[in-house]
C-alpha cells in the first residue's frame, strides 16, 4: 500500500511534469499552457454536466424505491474523473476523461459492479424457506458452511 501511495503522489507528478516539459519543447510554452487550461475548463464543465445527470438518475431511482447502486458508482467515477481533469497533466486528463465520458464510464461501472458482486456471496438459509444471509468472500471472513461460526437469527433476512 505504501508503494502505491508513493507512486500516486510522487512518481505520477514527475511523469506528468516530464510530459509537459517535452510537450512544451515541441509546441512551445503558450500552446502547452493553453492545452492545460483548456482541458481543465472542459473537464470541469463535463464533470459538472455529468454530475447533474447522475444526480437526476439517482433521484429517479429513489423515486422508484430502487437501490441506487448504479448512480452511486457513476457519481463516484464522475467525482474522481473531475478531480483528475482539474489536475494538470496529460495522463491524468486521459484517465479523467475516461471516467467522465458516459460511454467509457458505464463500461468501467460494469467492471466495478462485477468486482463488488464477486466479493459477496448470497447463501440460502437451510433453516427456513425464503430466508437468506450475506457472507463476504474476503480474507478471514465468515463463509457459508463454516463450522466455526454458528448462524443466529440476526444473520437471517426473511422476505
Amino acid at each position: 500500500m505504501l508503494f502505491k501511495l508513493f507512486a500516486l503522489f510522487v512518481v505520477t507528478p514527475f511523469i506528468e511534469l516530464a510530459i509537459l516539459i517535452k510537450l512544451g519543447e515541441i509546441l512551445g510554452f503558450a500552446p502547452t499552457f493553453s492545452l492545460v487550461i483548456f482541458t481543465g475548463a472542459l473537464g470541469a464543465w463535463l464533470a459538472h454536466s455529468q454530475g447533474l445527470m447522475v444526480i437526476r438518475e439517482f433521484n429517479e431511482t429513489m423515486e422508484r424505491a430502487e437501490m441506487p447502486t448504479d448512480p452511486l458508482i457513476e457519481g463516484l467515477l464522475v467525482i474522481i474523473g473531475g478531480a483528475l481533469l482539474l489536475t494538470p497533466g496529460l495522463l491524468t486528463d486521459i484517465l479523467g476523461f475516461t471516467l467522465v465520458i458516459p460511454f467509457s464510464r458505464k463500461r468501467i461501472k460494469g467492471f466495478i459492479k462485477t468486482r463488488i458482486q464477486s466479493k459477496i456471496n448470497i447463501s440460502v438459509n437451510a433453516a427456513g424457506p425464503g430466508g437468506f444471509y450475506y457472507t463476504s468472500s474476503g480474507h478471514g471472513s465468515y463463509k457459508a458452511g463454516d463450522s466455526k461460526h454458528d448462524k443466529d437469527d440476526n444473520d437471517v433476512i426473511d422476505i
